[in-house]
């Protein structure tokens, strides 16, 4: 959400932020929106200051026997008793109008995000890791996989499309993958969660992705709604809270199932673990002051980027054009990871600073110490990673060419001292 005062104050800067996401202007329309909910709010005041002076009147004038100034007073309050009904209706739907058009507006992009529409715009800022070298061509996972335990054909007859089925030494990879992401979270200082898989609605409006994006999330029959990952139950752990500064950071980290239904993926990564409807992610979560949520951002980066050296993936970190940046963020960093089989680097985590946009539409805030007022916190999250995306870069970067994938050193220990997976 958006701070009304800021575009009442601000629209040409308003509007000249969201041109830089290839967006429209809108200050003056919510400018309007709400001067039509302020007038009635106002009207409203006068109006009821007016009906109570003039009951009072009343009184007065049946304690004189003026009856005839009674009776014009009894009549002006039956028309302002009417009129304030209609004056609390529109301010009511004036609310709701201004509320509604307020929250499909994504977050601004902070000043030092660069300019562009899409992922052309985005601007490499480091790469990490020797790019493998093999003496055979390379295969993209969803060849390997198969000969490996990734069975894609019983998971098509049992859920359709965008499922996998996992079986023996590639299923524990999977769950070890999840184990050590999640240890090794734990270590840097983020607090274990377990987190519910199905929340209300308010809790997906906090983190941003409703209303705008409920075509891209699954619903269950009595209106809950699956999560897309656990950023949005962590996240909402602190939402219609009041904070203390000596509680901050507050950093989070759980790993969970995730459930997309991909609605604008139509076509693309079809085949094997890329887009999944359904995956398992390690998310991390941080509730900062808003001075310290730059620091809490790069900590997060490399929280992030420790799982892919210790795994040994080479990857390159992107910094986020102002157009290619999710509905919530302010500012984001993608770590893509290196895919021999496809030959290109492709996305594996984003790390986002939402700044206060989450925290608006959650009313989280914290009292600064020393401080009688409050203000709103800053959220952050991040991926930690995808393991299924980790999967493939791990299938694809060790494979051998009799189509064995050798088990990265820092698993061997998760995977109870295997350190090749055969066909």
């Amino acid at each position: 959400m958006h701070d009304i005062k800021f575009i009442r104050e601000n629209p040409e800067a308003f509007d000249a932020a969201l041109a830089r996401k290839g967006l429209d202007p809108v200050a003056a329309e919510i400018i309007a929106l709400d001067a039509r909910r302020r007038e009635a709010l106002n009207e409203s005041q006068t109006a009821q200051a007016r009906r109570n002076e003039a009951s009072k009147l009343i009184g007065q004038a049946m304690a004189q026997k003026d009856v005839a100034t009674a009776d014009a007073l009894k009549a002006e309050v039956a028309e302002l008793k009417t009129r304030l009904t209609e004056l609390e209706e529109l301010a009511r739907t004036g609310d709701a109008a201004l509320a509604d058009r307020l929250a499909l507006l994504p977050n601004l992009p902070a000043d030092d995000v660069p300019d562009g529409l899409d992922e052309a715009g985005n601007v490499e800022v480091s790469r990490w890791g020797d790019l493998p070298q093999f003496d055979f061509e390379p295969k993209e996972h969803a060849d390997i996989g198969p000969a490996l335990g990734m069975d894609f054909e019983t998971a098509a007859k049992i859920a359709g499309a965008r499922f996998t089925f996992m079986r023996g030494g590639i299923a524990r990879m999977n769950r070890a993958l999840g184990q050590f992401m999640l240890d090794a979270q734990v270590e840097r200082g983020y607090n274990e969660c377990a987190t519910p898989y199905l929340v209300r609605d308010e809790a997906v409006f906090g983190v941003g992705q409703l209303p705008k994006f409920a075509e891209d999330l699954f619903q269950t029959t009595d209106g809950r709604w699956l999560i897309s990952t656990s950023e949005v139950s962590l996240t909402n752990s602190v939402r219609e809270q009041i904070l203390t500064a000596a509680e901050l950071p507050i950093r989070l980290t759980a790993l969970t199932p995730c459930f997309r239904s991909e609605a604008g993926s139509a076509g693309r990564d079809t085949r094997g673990l890329i887009r999944q409807h359904q995956f398992e992610k390690v998310e991390l979560v941080t509730i900062a002051a808003p001075e310290h949520s730059q620091m809490e951002h790069a900590r997060m980066c490399a929280a992030s980027e420790a799982i892919l050296q210790a795994l040994g993936l080479p990857y390159r970190k992107m910094l986020l054009c102002a157009g290619d940046m999710g509905q919530a963020s302010r500012k984001t960093f993608d770590l893509e990871v290196w895919l021999p089989g496809q030959n290109t680097y492709r996305e594996i985590a984003s790390i986002s600073n939402c700044g206060d946009y989450q925290a608006r539409r959650m009313n989280t805030r914290y009292r600064p110490e020393g401080e009688k007022g409050t203000e709103f916190v800053h959220t952050l999250n991040g991926s930690a990673l995808a393991i299924g995306r980790t999967l493939v870069a791990i299938v694809e970067n060790y494979q051998l060419a009799d189509g064995s994938v050798r088990v990265p050193e820092a698993l061997v220990p998760y995977m109870g001292g295997i350190t090749v997976l055969t066909p």
